[in-house]
């Protein structure tokens, strides 16, 4: 059993700052990657950032140059930092994990609750 949980959302006024977190535990034999997604009522599920194993990190347009992305692979934890936060960055951002557990002997994606960011204008 693998759980993914995210912490750190709330509400912060325009401009402002705010740190997410995300935990993975459990039967964890390895994470390939891990990242953050954001989805606001009424639209679809959008990237938000996404750290690959070995590979470039990717950021989602809206958010470059303000959201920052960092991963402390000996605690399995993902960390967003986000600054100069916009009202339309208000949404409930959820952490992902692509994870092998101890118990399958395929890799698949590990999702979290979500946390709720409102922006104040």
């Amino acid at each position: 059993q693998v759980e993914v949980v995210e912490s750190g959302g709330g509400l912060v006024q325009s401009g402002g700052s705010l740190r997410l977190s995300c935990a993975a535990s459990g039967s964890i034999f390895a994470i390939a990657g891990m990242g953050w997604y954001r989805q606001a009522p009424g639209k679809e599920r959008e990237l938000v950032a996404a750290m690959p194993d070995g590979g470039n990190i990717n950021y989602g347009n809206a958010v470059k140059g303000r959201f920052t992305i960092s991963r402390d692979s000996a605690k399995n934890t993902l960390y967003l930092q986000m600054s100069s936060l916009k009202p339309e960055d208000t949404a409930v951002y959820y952490c992902n994990a692509f994870v092998k557990s101890f118990s399958s002997d395929y890799w698949r994606p590990y999702w979290g609750q979500g946390t709720q960011v409102t922006v104040s204008s």
